[in-house]
This record gives C-alpha cells, structure tokens and sequence, in this order.
C-alpha cells in the first residue's frame, strides 16, 4: 500500500511537471525551447512518453477551442465580405477620378516644378559660393601668411619668417587643417626651418671667416687707440710735471690735438680728416650674422649647439691666431702682425661677450686668454731669443708694452706679460753687451795707444766735455799739450752712457718705480763693465801685436776710467733721481774691473820682457870648449842690456800725477825690472847647467862671467828708480858666487863653511856645483892629453875628483834627509 501511495506521488509530480513545462512552451519563443524539451529527456525514464501523451491531449484542447471560436465568427466574415464586393465597384470609380485629377494637375503644374527646380539649384549654387567663400576667408590669411614668409625668407629675413612659422603653426593653420594644401604646408615648415639653420650656420662660417681675415685690422686699429692714448696721457703728464701750460709735445716735436678723446699729430688729423675716421671693430666687422644665428637657434630651441659650435671654432682660430710665422724673428712687422691679429681676436671677444648675454661668458673669455698668454709667452721667448739687434728687441718690448696696455684696456689681466718682459729685458741686455762688445773692440782696434795730444783750447775743452778729467799740473801748462790717457778713453766713456741710455729705453712703460729702474741700471752696468768691457780688455792685453808701450798706456787708460766710475754713479742718479745713499742702492763695480785688468796689464808686461829676454837668450852662441875669453862681453847680452834700458825708460810715463799713481807707477817698474833680472839669472844659469851641455872649459867660464858683470853693472845702474840698495844685484847673487867658487878654485872654504849661515858661498848649491864641476873635469881629460906627465895637473885632476866626491857625499846627505 505505501508502494501505491509512493507511485501516485510520484505520478501527480511527473504530471505537475509536465504542465509547467507545456506552459513554458506557449509562453516562451520557439527558439529557446530547447532546454525546456531537455529538461523533459533528463527526467524519470518513461517520462518523455507520458509527456507525448499529455502533449497530444494538450493539442486536442486547442483545437477544439480552435474549431469553436471559427464557427462563432464565421457569419461576420460572410457579411464583412459582402460589403467588400460593394465597395468594389466604387473604388474603381474613384481610382479613375484621382488620376484623371492628378494627369490634370501634373500637366498644370510641369512649368511651376521647372522653375522650382532652377530656384532650388540657384539656392543651391548660393549656398555653395557662401561656404566657400567662407572657407577662402579662412584660408586667405594662412596663405597670405605664407606667401609673407616667401618673402622673408627671400630677403633673408630668418628671424621675422621664423615668428611667421609660429604664427602659422600655431594660429592659421589649425583653422583650416582639413585642407590637403595646409597639410602639405605644415610638412614644408620643419624643411624650412631646418634650411633657415643651415643658412644661419653658412652665414655665420662666413662671419668667422670674415673676422679671421680683418682680426690684423681690428687689432692694429685697437693698438693704435691704444698707443695715442698713452702718448696723450705721457704727455699730459710730462705737462703736470712741468707745471707750465705750453702746448703738449709728442717726441717728434709736433703738436698733437685732440679727436675723439684721443692725441692726434697734426699731420695725422690732416690726413685722417682727409681720409677716414678712426675705425672700430664694428665699422670693420658685421657682427649681424652672429646676431642673427644667435636668434634663431634660440627661437628654434638650440641655443647650446650654437654656442659650443661657435666657442669650438673660436678656440680653433684663437689656436691659429697664435701660431706665429718661422721668420717672424727677423723684422719688428712680422712680430706687429702677430700682436695684431690676437688683439683682433680678443677684440672681436670682448665685443661678442657684452653685446650677446651667453653666448660667450667671463669665465670661457678667461679660458682662452689664459692659453694665448702660455702659448704668446712661450713663443716670445723662443724668438726673442733669436733676435740679435738690440734695436729689435727695444721695438718688440714696446710692441709687446701696447698689446698690454691695449688688452688691459678691455679687462684682461696683462701682469704675466710684464713678467715676461723682465725676462726679456735679461735677453735685452745680452744683444746690448754683444753690440757694445764690438763697439768697444773697434775702438781699442783704432787707438793709437799714445796720449791725446790738445793744440788749442777748444780741443781740450772738446775733450774734457767728453771724459770728466782734470789735472792741475796740466792745467797749467801752455798749448800744445798732451793729456796722458789716449783717444779711446772719452770714447769708451762716451759709449758706456750710450748703453746706460740705451738700457734705461727698456726700462720706459713698464710701470716700476725709480729705485726698481735705478737698480736695474746700475747691475745692466755692472755686467757692461765686470763682463764686457773687463773681457775686452783681457783679450786686448792677450793680443801678441800689444807690446810694452801700448801695455804701459792701457794701464794709464785703465787708472783714468777707474777714476770716472764715480761720474757714472752720479750720472745714473741724475736720470733716475735716486740718491745713492738709498739702502739698496747697487753699486758699480768699475774699479774693480779696471784693477783687475790693470793687474792683468802689468802681468803681461812682466810676460812679455821675459819673453823677449828669452828671445836674445836664443841668440847666444858661447865657445863652450874655448882656452880663454876674449876679454869683453858677448854681442847679445849687451843688445839685451840695452834693449831692458830703453824699456824701463817707457815706465815714466805712467800715471804720477799724485802720490797714489806715483807710488803705483813705481811699484810697476820696480816689479817689471826684479821680474827681468831674475828672468835673466835664470835663464843664465838654466845655460851654464843645460843637460845637453857636455863640457865647459875655464876660458868659458870666464867669458860666462864676464856676461854676468855686465848684468851686475846694470842692476847697480838703477835702471827703475826706488830700489834700496843692491836689491836689484841680488838678483844674480846665485850666479856671482858660483862663478867666484870656480874662478879662485876656493873649494876648501866652500866645503869648510857649507852649512854655515856666514858661507862665502851660501848661495851655491853642492848639486850645481856638482853638475858645472863634472863639465869642467871632462873637459879637462880630453884636451889635457899629456896632463899625466905634469905633476901639477895629476894634482889639479886628483883635486877635482876628491871635490867631486865630496860634493856627491854632500849631495847624497842632502836627499838623504830631504
């Protein structure tokens, strides 16, 4: 029974189903009943039958109501059927009306369409002409626009047609940028912009070109400003220094006048009012291009590729500008060529640097000012270095002056080239010495070396003007006279102020004090005089055509310009007005080296009668083997004799105008004369005991002696005066005691007293005795063939050669306790 029940559940739930789903069926579109009809196949498994059977009963209902509401209706689709087939017939009737109506009305009607039609195309045409001459209004001004930039760019207007771009882009063309010729026109601008900049960037090529080539103008135009400046400003101030009010005058004497707050020479202002005006790197220069490139690539937003471009080209010129020519060494316009150009350069600089904001700065100003001054002074000492005429190098300093003070006169700091030019003043000097070297060799060269004879008193007055000299012994004397220094003293005073002056020119502009120019005067001198001159005349004395009289005179001369070093001293404290007593005052070292050359004077002179001496030494030609002498002197020694007399006759004439030169003068003689007669001993003894002299006899011995008392004769004659006494004699005190020991044969006392300090012969020593002995005893052997028959000779032989023995124990005692 519950089975039962459970079986009709689930019949009356399958049958509940079922009806919702035919419901769903009519309510829903037939496209979407597939999931419904699913639905049917996924349930119980006999269920899609049982559906079928409720489906096929469900359609038998609507049928039947189908069948039912057509037979309720039927009778009205008969009558309204009916009254159809009425009508009929009066349809067609009308039908027929309405279109004879309307072929009447379209036939009526045909001539108001036409003209209708030509109003509407006419309305049409006007519309049409309106909208486009809307649209040209809107397009007239972008291609007026256009055609204005044409025009610019023509005329090479780059900055108006770059704002016309603007315009263009910016306003016009948006307006009307469906239009296919406004599309093509915004693709042209970038080409045009981009043609503008190689334009620009071709013009300013051109302008760097065109300042490379007038930078030589630019900087010789700026240099002579320059340089008119200074003059003007000297010579106002040579005017204050003067306290007067007389015209101002330049150093060639003619009046300057003023032009543009500048000094002008008249000959100048007539010539620059008859042909131009002074010239400014802007007259010489159109700076426009820069100008307008500037612009435009800041318009265009490239601002910093123009600058690092133009600084990148402005290095490479300043490179080129500063690399200077191979000669230009050689003359003062290939170094002015080369200051022009680089004053052109930082001219066209320092105008670039404050007439733009930017594209030159201090800082890159600095920069390449900083490398010209490196590379300038390293090539100014290269070539200064060249230049040997002082006149070039005075031209380049002042060259070299104007370029500083010009730059300076821009804002550059110029103190390194004051620098460089004390150490060019040092090179200066050099070509100043070198000259003046051969200045001072031409005039020893063409003195006369005898003093300077005065016939009147204009001549001595000529002199004296010339060399600070007075004596007044001299002064008393009656004309014609003679001063005692000869022609190249005043001339060699005279030119040592000439290089003063000519020092002193250096010296001018560069902006040092007086004790800075004095000091440097006064040590350009001390090396003139210490170097120079002092070498000059070293090599003077060392000249084999100078012989005594002219070295007796260059020690006169010397004395003479040793005393006018003072006037020297004053002479540059006049032009420096420094007083000597300031505490570093340098002093000149004049007497210094004329004492040294006068000492170098009297030691050639002490040379040279040695050498001459030895030249009558050569002409002696003794018999050394002869019996007996001839009984006089020998033919060379009194030509000697007489050669040392007529010498010492010249000392004389040295400086003795006071004690100082007396005593000095003395001094010189009695040295000269010592020096000759102990020249002349030795040289006589040097003979007597030659090593190539095998054997000397008595008569020689004795003609030998008489040579020496001629000698003797003329130390007692007192050729030089002042010795004391036989001074003079001493001199061949060797000589006389060793000829006396052999002619008295008295080598008893000599052996007996040697050593003692009362000897006889104390100055004989035992070697030369020794040596002169040996000569004698050979000499004897050989001509003394039968002397071994003689007593009296065995006992002269036997003699000599116990004092030769003797002599040597002597001798060997000696080197023993030496």
């Amino acid at each position: 029974m519950i089975t039962t029940i459970m079986a009709d559940n689930e019949t009356l739930e399958c049958i509940t189903e079922h009806e919702r789903i035919l419901q769903e069926i009519e309510s829903t579109d037939t496209a979407c009943v597939g999931p419904t009809l699913r639905s049917v196949y996924d349930d119980q498994p006999y269920a899609h039958r049982r559906f079928m059977e409720k489906l096929e009963a469900r359609i038998r209902n609507h049928d039947r109501e189908i069948e039912k509401m057509c037979n309720f209706h039927h009778q009205g689709f008969v009558d309204a059927i009916t009254e159809l087939l009425k009508v009929r017939a009066d349809a067609e009737k009308l039908m027929v009306q309405v279109t004879d109506t309307n072929r009447r009305l379209q036939e009526a009607g045909k001539e108001v369409t036409n003209q209708t039609e030509e109003v509407i195309r006419c309305r049409i045409q006007q519309r049409n002409m309106a909208n486009t001459v809307e649209k040209l209004q809107l397009c007239l001004p972008v291609l007026e626009m256009y055609s204005k930039l044409k025009d610019q760019l023509e005329s090479k207007r780059y900055y108006a047609a770059l704002k016309t771009m603007e315009q263009l882009e910016k306003v016009y063309i948006p307006r009307v940028g469906q239009y296919r010729f406004c599309q093509i026109m915004a693709e042209t601008l970038p080409l045009l912009r981009e043609g503008i900049k190689d334009v620009s960037m071709s013009d300013l090529k051109d302008f760097l070109e065109s300042i490379r080539k007038h930078s030589d103008k630019i900087g010789e135009t700026a240099m002579r400003q320059a340089q008119q400046h200074r003059t003007f400003n000297s010579a106002i101030q040579k005017q204050l220094n003067l306290g007067c009010t007389k015209s101002v005058h330049p150093l060639n004497g003619r009046t300057p006048t003023h032009h543009n707050g500048l000094v002008l020479e008249e000959g100048e202002e007539e010539e620059e009012e008859g042909d131009e005006e002074v010239l400014t790197a802007q007259d010489l220069v159109d700076f426009s291009p820069v100008y307008r490139c500037l612009h435009i690539y800041t318009i265009l937003g490239d601002r910093e590729t123009f600058e690092n471009y133009y600084r990148k080209q402005r290095k490479k010129q300043a490179r080129l500008v500063l690399q200077p020519q191979a000669s230009m060494h050689e003359t003062v316009e290939g170094y002015r060529r080369y200051f022009n150009q680089i004053v052109g350069f930082f001219v066209v600089e320092d105008h670039i640097l404050h007439a733009t904001q930017g594209l030159v700065t201090s800082a890159f100003t600095e920069e390449i000012w900083n490398m010209a001054l490196s590379k300038l002074s390293a090539v100014l000492r290269t070539h200064s270095s060249y230049c040997e005429d002082p006149d070039l190098v005075l031209e380049l300093k002042n060259l070299i002056v104007i370029f500083a003070d010009t730059l300076q006169g821009y804002g550059f700091p110029v103190n390194r080239l004051f620098d460089l030019l004390f150490e060019i003043r040092d090179q200066y000097n050099e070509t100043l010495l070198k000259k003046w070297a051969l200045v001072f060799r031409e005039i020893f060269e063409l003195d006369n070396y005898s003093p300077i004879p005065v016939e009147t008193e204009e001549e001595y007055k000529a002199v004296i003007s010339r060399f600070p000299f007075y004596d007044a012994e001299i002064e008393k004397q009656d004309f014609p006279k003679k001063l005692p220094m000869s022609q190249s003293v005043p001339q060699i005073y005279t030119q040592v102020k000439e290089f003063i002056y000519a020092s002193l020119k250096f010296s001018e502009s560069l902006h040092r004090s007086s004790t800075e120019v004095d000091d440097m005067l006064r040590k350009s001198t001390n090396l003139l005089l210490t170097r120079t001159l002092s070498g000059c005349l070293q090599n003077l004395i060392k000249k084999p055509h100078i012989g005594l009289t002219e070295l007796v005179q260059i020690i006169i001369n010397t004395t003479h310009l040793e005393q006018a070093c003072r006037y020297l001293e004053d002479f540059i404290t006049n032009i420096t007005n420094v007083s000597p007593e300031t505490v570093h005052t340098t002093r000149l070292y004049g007497l210094s080296t004329f004492k040294d050359a006068r000492h170098a004077a009297e030691g050639e002179i002490y040379t040279k009668l040695n050498q001459k001496i030895d030249e009558f030494i050569q002409l002696a030609d003794y018999e050394w083997g002869m019996s007996e002498s001839d009984g006089r002197a020998s033919g060379y020694l009194m030509d000697l004799i007489n050669f040392l007399r007529s010498t010492f006759q010249v000392f004389t004439h040295l400086p003795n105008n006071n004690n100082d030169h007396a005593s000095m003068s003395g001094k010189v003689a009695q040295t000269a004369c010592m020096s000759a007669c102990k020249h002349l001993s030795t040289s006589l003894m040097q003979m007597l005991l030659d090593s190539e002299l095998k054997q000397v006899s008595m008569g020689a011995v004795q003609q030998f002696n008489l040579d020496v008392i001629q000698c003797e004769l003329f130390a007692s004659s007192e050729p030089v005066p002042g010795f004391q006494g036989d001074t003079l004699q001493l001199a061949f005190i060797d000589l006389r005691q060793l000829l006396d020991l052999f002619m008295v044969w008295d080598w008893s006392t000599y052996l007996a007293d040697y050593g003692q300090p009362t000897s006889k012969y104390l100055r004989v020593n035992p070697a030369t005795a020794l040596a002169l002995l040996e000569k004698m005893k050979d000499t004897s052997k050989k001509n003394n063939i039968f002397s071994q028959f003689r007593k009296n000779d065995r006992d002269k032989q036997k003699l000599i050669e116990t004092v030769v023995k003797q002599l040597r124990s002597l001798v060997n005692g000696m080197s023993q306790h030496s």
